[in-house]
């Protein structure tokens, strides 16, 4: 089940992008769809957001990209990055097996 993240947690699952993908979408009601996914599992930071900078600008204006972290310091860091940059944090959900998926919509 998806959710906010409320406590630490930490750690890979082994499965491929397809089926974290395929969990994400059957869990995530209510949530948009993002237009982007950049798996970033098992990469310490600063890795995700360089990863997520250089791949902003491939959505069109006010999509979400997705970020998958499982680095506790992407958790923060990430929104921190988005108020930085003048981007919107949507929303941090948990992995069900460790990590969080956090949602970024592009602004400009």
């Amino acid at each position: 089940m998806w959710r906010r993240r409320t406590g630490g947690a930490s750690g890979g699952d082994g499965r491929d992008l397809a089926e974290r993908s395929a969990d994400a979408g059957a869990d995530m009601s209510g949530a948009a769809e993002p237009a982007l996914t950049i798996d970033a599992l098992g990469r310490k930071c600063p890795i995700p957001i360089i990863m997520l900078a250089e791949r902003i600008n491939q959505v069109a204006m006010r999509d979400v990209i997705a970020v998958l972290a499982d680095d506790p310091a992407a958790f923060t860091d990430i929104p921190a990055w988005c108020r930085l940059k003048s981007h919107e944090h949507v929303a941090s959900y948990e992995l069900p097996h460790g990590g969080w998926s956090i949602h970024v919509r592009r602004n400009y």
